[in-house]
């Protein structure tokens, strides 16, 4: 039980990890869509707004699932401690 309870705790510190730089990368890439510029064509804007999107998404579903790691690492605590 402790070693999957680490485990767990382990995958959960690194998706928030993940999810952390996910979303900076998603937002630098926001800003140099809306920083305006002369030199992007409308081929980059898209590209960049693409990225963004997808970067924030994807941050957005890694947090989702730290959220679901916390609930199962809490859940293992109390049958921890209601078994003793």
């Amino acid at each position: 039980m402790k070693n999957q309870a680490k485990l767990l705790s382990e995958k959960m510190i690194d998706l928030k990890r993940f999810a952390v730089i996910l979303l900076a990368a998603g937002v630098f890439f926001y800003l140099g869509v809306i920083i305006p510029s002369d030199i992007k064509t409308t081929m980059d804007l898209n590209i960049m707004m693409i990225a963004s999107t997808s970067f924030i998404a994807v941050s957005l579903l890694l947090f989702i699932q730290v959220k679901q790691c916390r609930a199962k690492l809490l859940e293992l605590e109390d049958n921890e401690d209601y078994l003793k």
